[in-house]
């Protein structure tokens, strides 16, 4: 794991300062070693901020081929690279180090930008061919690793944070259009961020910068089977959950191959726990895991964590967290994460992070992406009980039990109360995602925080029909089923914008740690995707066939446990008077005022209803606190200006 970046310029050299700024920015990402490399005209540069992980003696990157005409910087891991690079050395390539990151630059030579299809792992990386002038710069299939690029004035930046960018001289503004897309369903867009003039890579994709233009390529996707494939029409359930077990594993062994010490998240939930269980079998030592301790009941997690660690003999670190600890580290989890939060999780897996650089470790392995693949969260349950062929006779009262058993989701996965319209959303797909819905309730709530103007731009645009102009409607979501299409969405915008890049990469990488996901590998993915959806979700039991699968190496407690989200107790209704002062503070902050879409006497009237409002709504206008301090904690570090 480490920090990237990398500059073409089409019209005159590149300022070797500015690609040194852009390094010495992304530093919390590699704190190991520096590397810049630049050609001899100087209108192309590559640097590398390094975390040594495997090969800690001769992995300093930028990396060259046999002849020097090929060089790449990389940021993530390609596992099972040792087998690859005993193929390409029966083809006749030459090695120069142990690094798993050399491969790229000979499975490029013999298979171009097909070489994607080679690699196994979580990764980004800035790849220049000098032989043909061209710059291939991707990302891996989910999004785990960012990267994010800007193309102005006859110069491509491209990097692993925005910062980068600033710091080799774009200046941070707000882009009003992404705004637009945060303020109405949450997420941005799968190519926005929310600096101006600056986009991402989305997953799956690669860019390629050659003779003055710029081109995103797509090169992998989820594929969901349609209805009419079949998918389900022969299946032993014995039998796929062998597989699963086996394919499992083996996600797992390859994550854990490492020259530094690994640890482990854990909750004491399925996700995580089986990932733990599955592990223990390869140490010879009492693993190390960490969880996060909570100060209210409903959100705290630790006597599951600590009767799961029990079970596997591991040493448990326990870090504890209080509503002060959350507000106090906020501002600066966001400098890392670049994105908005809706809720404390984001500074609490921010301190988590700490925790685990501070004991000595780089690389922490982690449950997301299982709810995913297995259909695990409560939106997609009221996906499939609003289906045709899943209603039955009680939808009403099923849907009452289910959001009754998942209070803690009102307005964040399940809808709360008004919400914006979305008929352009049911329209296109003949329904509304569950998490749609929910995310409409609370763009409903934002809007009465913003200010006139940005109201005003806001009516002006169709963030439904924006959204829908992101997705490949009739490749990817048209005649699948409905939790399979909610799933798609979810991914691109849920998974890859906000779990995995600002809360997974942003708390992870400011702290210098690399997060592991076997669950998003991607030949398990290709795995679980054929699984049949009676399979997933079978009756009231979310992630059916994983439990099954994972029943050897998880205690029966956590079999039968039930899904709680990483959730922090909510600001708006665990408070205190240091609380409120210190939420008070930052509204009446400048930071607060200079943010152009918030309106801050209406702020004030939100505070002063959270006391009086029963605690299910102060539970679903929490995201609408968070959103807003973050803004303003953006703002803060960022000094936006007010963008367009």
């Amino acid at each position: 794991m480490c920090g990237i970046a990398g500059v073409i310029s089409w019209n005159a050299p590149v300022e070797q300062g500015a690609i040194r700024r852009a390094i010495a920015a992304l530093r919390h990402r590699g704190p190991d070693g520096q590397g810049i490399w630049q050609t001899p005209d100087g209108r192309v540069a590559l640097g590398h901020a390094r975390l040594s992980i495997i090969d800690l003696e001769t992995g300093a990157q930028p990396i060259a081929n046999e002849d020097g005409k090929i060089v790449a910087v990389v940021n993530g891991e390609f596992y099972e690279f040792e087998a690859i690079r005993r193929d390409l050395e029966k083809r006749g390539h030459h090695f120069s180090s142990q690094s798993d990151s050399e491969i790229l630059l000979h499975l490029y030579e013999d298979f171009g930008e097909a070489c994607l299809e080679h690699l196994r792992g979580e990764f980004a990386f800035v790849l220049w061919d000098g032989r043909r002038r061209k710059l291939f710069a991707a990302r891996d299939r989910f999004g785990i690793k960012p990267l994010c690029y800007a193309n102005a004035g006859g110069t491509l930046w491209i990097a692993s944070e925005a910062k980068a960018l600033f710091a080799a001289g774009l200046r941070p503004a707000w882009n009003h259009a992404a705004a637009v897309a945060a303020m109405s369903l949450q997420y941005v867009l799968p190519e926005q961020t929310l600096f101006a003039g600056v986009k991402q890579v989305p997953p799956g994709h690669y860019l390629l910068a050659h003779d003055g233009k710029v081109d995103l390529r797509r090169y992998w996707d989820m594929d969901f089977p349609r209805d009419d494939e079949n998918a389900t029409s022969a299946w032993d359930e014995d039998e796929l959950r062998g597989e699963l077990f086996h394919s499992l594993d083996d996600a797992v062994a390859v994550r854990l191959r490492a020259d530094v010490p690994v640890c482990f998240h854990l909750s004491g939930g399925l996700d995580s726990s089986t990932i733990a269980g599955l592990s223990r079998k390869r140490f010879q030592t009492p693993m190390h895991c960490f969880t996060v301790a909570f100060e209210h009941a409903v959100y705290d997690e630790l006597a599951a964590a600590r009767e799961t660690g029990g079970d596997l003999g591991a040493v448990l670190h326990e870090v504890r967290v209080t509503q002060a600890d959350l507000l106090e580290a906020l501002p600066t989890a966001l400098y890392y994460s670049e994105g908005l939060a809706i809720n404390g999780h984001l500074p609490a897996k921010f301190l988590l992070s700490r925790a685990i650089h501070q004991a000595g470790f780089k690389v922490v392995l982690s449950g997301e992406g299982a709810d995913e693949l297995f259909a695990g969260y409560p939106h997609l349950r009221e996906d499939l009980l609003r289906s045709n062929d899943s209603a039955g006779g009680d939808l009403s009262g099923s849907l009452a039990r289910l959001y009754a058993a998942n209070p803690i989701m009102a307005g964040i996965q399940l809808a709360a109360g008004d919400s914006l319209p979305l008929g352009a959303i049911e329209q296109s797909l003949g329904f509304i995602p569950s998490f749609l819905r929910a995310k409409g309730t609370l763009g409903y709530r934002m809007r009465k925080i913003l200010s006139d103007d940005f109201t005003a731009d806001f009516s002006r645009r169709d963030c439904c029909q924006n959204l829908l102009d992101a997705f490949d409607i009739t490749g990817q979501l048209r005649g699948r089923n409905r939790v399979d299409q909610a799933t798609h969405l979810w991914s691109k915008l849920a998974l890859a914008n906000y779990i995995l890049r600002t809360l997974g990469d942003g708390t992870e990488m400011a702290h210098s740690v690399e997060g592991r996901l076997p669950f998003l590998d991607h030949r398990l993915f290709e795995f679980a995707r054929r699984l049949p959806l009676s399979l997933k979700i079978k009756g009231t039991t979310e992630k059916y066939l994983l439990r099954q699968a994972a029943k050897p190496v998880i205690s029966d407690a956590v079999y039968h446990r039930q899904k709680q989200p990483f959730t922090a107790p909510p600001l708006a209704r665990f408070t205190d008077a240091k609380i409120e002062t210190m939420i008070h503070d930052r509204v009446e902050s400048p930071a607060f005022a200079a943010v152009p879409f918030l309106d801050r006497p209406k702020m004030r009237q939100l505070l002063d209803r959270i006391p009086m409002m029963p605690p299910g709504e102060q539970v679903a206008s929490d995201p609408v606190l968070m959103m807003a301090l973050s803004a303003a904690g953006l703002q803060e570090q960022f000094k936006m200006e007010a963008g367009t």
